[in-house]
C-alpha cells in the first residue's frame, strides 16, 4: 500500500513540474516582460523545458534588437529589417506553439545557434 503512495506523489510532482514548466515555456514567449516574469520563475524552480524555451526567447529578442539597429540603415536596411521582422514573426510563432504543444524543438534557422549562445542560462 505505502509503495502505491509513493508512486503517486512521485507522479503528481512529476505532472506539477511538467505543468510548471510549460507555463514558463508559454510565458517565456509573451513579450520582454515576460521574458523576464519567465526567468525569475524559473531561477525559483529550475525546470529544464522551461530553461530550454527561455534561451529560444532570449535569441529571438537579441535578433530583434539587431533589427532594429539594422533598421536604422536608409532603404536596404529598411528592407532588410522588414524581412527579418516577418522571418521573426513566423519563429516567434513557432516558439510559442512547440511551447504549448510541450515540444522541445529548436527555432527555424537560428534555434540551433541559440541552444549554444545561450547554453548557460
Amino acid at each position: 500500500m505505502e509503495n502505491t503512495q509513493t508512486k503517486t506523489a512521485t507522479s503528481t510532482e512529476e505532472t506539477v513540474d511538467a505543468n510548471d514548466g510549460k507555463t514558463i515555456a508559454v510565458i517565456s514567449y509573451l513579450t520582454i516582460i515576460g521574458l523576464i516574469i519567465a526567468y525569475v520563475m524559473n531561477n525559483e524552480k529550475k525546470t529544464e523545458f522551461g530553461a530550454y524555451h527561455i534561451r529560444q526567447s532570449i535569441g529571438l529578442a537579441a535578433a530583434g534588437l539587431a533589427m532594429g539597429v539594422v533598421g536604422l540603415i536608409p532603404i536596404l536596411g529598411w528592407i532588410v529589417s522588414v524581412l527579418g521582422t516577418l522571418l521573426l514573426i513566423y519563429m516567434w510563432i513557432m516558439g510559442l506553439v512547440n511551447a504549448m504543444n510541450e515540444n522541445k524543438k529548436p527555432l527555424p534557422f537560428f534555434g540551433k545557434k541559440f541552444e549554444e549562445w545561450f547554453k548557460s542560462i
